[in-house]
């Protein structure tokens, strides 16, 4: 694909998962505005339709269609490729955004609640990437959200961590598969966006009560930036088809840190993470 290639939203189809609320709501209104027709996917069906009207009122030449699926579902995948084909035809743009979060340290998470954020996080990305390959055409572009926590790993966020490392390599991978097809990939970075995942995040069985209320409390603190900024700076890498997008100054500084101090990165972001909180340190067992 040409350097100079350029990603034409106008009359071009997005298929958006996690769409109902956070990133992937400000990214379907945004994508509305210019021009794109939309497959909006969601466990959350109220949030589905609520969007859906409301993109509606200010956008009407938009094509929307809802998708009420569980991404942990393994055939849900499946099931979405029909609905979008049936309705719109041939997708351009795929946007893996939906992603759950997990609380508590690996020790104290079961295996059962691995398997469920791996189903979402990792499995539902590769699984909604495939089901649509075969449909995407030259110029077509597919975007996968990782995380900060896909470039350093900090203490309590391991199984999360390990997705979301999963997702940019595979994104990476992907990335030059896909180069002679005509077909490009961005990996997102986001910091600390404003978004409920962390405050809608499962409960390890041996995380305390304490525990738990403090991390809460933490979410509450540290994700604060605009859901519509950080939808902006990814269509914006989007347009220019950019191999990966960092949004927020945290996740500059774990990109420099997993580059030059790779051995410190998970102390360090610790640290800093400890200093948004006032230097409290996350209690024990």
């Amino acid at each position: 694909m040409p350097k100079s290639s350029r990603y034409p939203f106008a009359g071009g189809t997005a298929v958006i998962t996690g769409a109902a609320g956070g990133i992937g709501s400000a990214l379907a209104s945004q994508l509305a505005i210019r021009g794109s027709h939309l497959a909006l996917v969601d466990k959350n069906e109220f949030g589905l339709a609520q969007l859906r009207d409301e993109i509606g009122s200010h956008a009407p030449h938009a094509r929307i269609t809802t998708h009420h699926l569980d991404l942990s579902q393994s055939d849900a995948a499946e099931r979405l490729r029909t609905e979008v084909i049936d309705a719109h035809q041939n997708p351009t743009l795929i946007i893996n955004n939906a992603g759950v979060a997990l609380g508590g340290m690996f020790e104290q998470v079961s295996m059962a609640d691995v398997d469920w954020l791996l189903s979402i996080n990792l499995r539902g990305t590769l699984a909604v990437t495939s089901a649509f390959l075969p449909h995407l055409q030259q110029g077509a572009h597919i975007t996968n959200v990782s995380s900060l926590f896909g470039l350093v790993a900090p203490v309590g966020n391991a199984t999360y961590a390990a997705s979301k490392f999963a997702v940019r390599g595979f994104s990476i991978a992907l990335r030059e598969e896909l180069k002679p097809r005509g077909i490009s990939v961005t990996s997102v970075h986001p910091g600390g966006v404003r978004t409920s995942i962390a405050l809608s995040s499962r409960r390890g069985p041996g995380v305390s009560d304490e525990q738990w209320a403090w991390g809460q409390a933490e979410a509450s603190r540290l994700l604060t930036r605009d859901p519509q900024a950080a939808a902006a700076s990814i269509l914006k890498a989007i347009y220019r088809r950019r191999p990966r997008v960092l949004i927020g100054p945290e996740a500059y500084a774990g990109d420099v840190l997993a580059r030059l101090a790779p051995a410190r990165a998970t102390a360090v972001i610790g640290g800093l993470i400890r200093w948004r909180a006032g230097g409290q340190a996350p209690p024990v067992r």
